[in-house]
């Protein structure tokens, strides 16, 4: 199996049931998330060897954090305990024309606190095939963001392939704030998960002609990146129709060599729960770059990997491998030229 890292806060999230606001709830169901635990996961359903690097308190929240984690396949040797918070998010749920809402309470957590001095990375990454981090990590504090810049170089200093989810979150940082960071990290990324807006807002690329279709607007901008990154191989985002909070399409897109692959579109309906969606997306394309699937059938199972999470509840995708392919078997990528 190969070893795989990922970086990032564990969150408590506390969501309202369908068709109830937090202003009305008295009661709210439990469930552990976070970008980057969730790849986690998905990875370690599809039968790879996965560490989560983050750090939690030591009381029971940060016990049940661990047992979540141990429960669903992934390794815990690099979880550090310290603090006193676990960072906590409410989710008021989406339904029909009325969005999701998203209330976090995260300051002072554990892993935001972390200092460069309690993590060896060289250690770490000994033997690693592959490191994932989201642009939400470094959002969490400046400390933070000094030390995902190092795992990076680091990993790339010892020959560990790197992944990077830009997932700009408005509610931690600014846009300039993110751009200025982003840039940073960018010169030690090998896979990337960012759409057109992100092109646009964070790297300051022109935008594309409006006459050109989405397909080629989208090749473009990643053309454009591969410029100015050109250590950046592979490059991925997902094309969503909000329909509404319960339905919506979904196609995927997957870049490299120059040409973008496309999958098929999802139409999803109902969506049972969207949180997690990308996560899981980000995972399946991770999961058919390391397995060495043709780029068709990266993006065909990384798209069905992301339809299959949305009809289930919490932010973690529960199906193997061998399910997502199951449902992925009625089409493949086309290919856009």
């Amino acid at each position: 199996m190969k070893k795989i890292i990922t970086f990032g806060e564990i969150l408590l999230r506390l969501s309202t049931t369908v068709g109830e606001r937090l202003l009305q709830a008295n009661q709210l169901t439990m469930n552990y998330g976070g970008a980057e635990a969730n790849v986690a996961i998905s990875l370690a359903n599809f039968g790879h060897d996965v560490n989560m690097v983050s750090k939690i308190p030591d009381n029971s929240l940060g016990h049940a954090v661990e047992k979540h984690l141990k429960a669903n396949g992934v390794r815990t040797d690099y979880l550090l305990k310290g603090g006193e918070r676990l960072g906590t998010y409410y989710l008021e749920t989406g339904i029909g024309e009325r969005s999701a809402q998203v209330v976090y309470d995260r300051k002072y957590s554990s892993i935001s606190m972390l200092a460069e001095n309690e993590i060896d990375f060289d250690e770490i990454f000994r033997d690693a095939t592959l490191f994932h981090v989201t642009g939400i990590t470094p959002a969490l504090s400046p400390a933070l963001s000094e030390i995902t810049l190092l795992a990076l170089k680091k990993a790339k200093e010892l020959g560990v392939t790197t992944s990077f989810d830009f997932n700009y979150r408005s509610k931690l940082w600014g846009k300039e704030e993110a751009a200025e960071v982003f840039k940073q990290l960018l010169p030690y990324v090998d896979i990337c998960s960012c759409g057109d807006k992100d092109a646009i807002h964070f790297l300051g690329i022109e935008e594309a002609d409006e006459t050109l279709e989405a397909s080629e607007k989208l090749s473009y901008y990643y053309a454009k990146i591969q410029e100015m990154y050109p250590n950046i191989t592979y490059l991925s985002s997902t094309f969503r129709e909000v329909l509404s909070a319960s339905e919506n399409d979904l196609q995927g897109n997957f870049y490299v060599d120059g040409i973008l692959y496309q999958s098929k579109v999802h139409h999803i309906n109902p969506i049972v729960d969207r949180v997690g969606g990308g996560d899981a997306f980000a995972s399946g394309i991770l999961h058919g770059i390391l397995e060495g699937f043709s780029p068709e059938e990266v993006i065909s199972f990384a798209t069905a990997a992301s339809a299959l999470k949305h009809t289930v509840h919490g932010d973690c995708n529960v199906f193997s491998a061998d399910e997502v392919l199951a449902f992925a078997e009625n089409g493949t990528g086309k290919i856009i030229r």
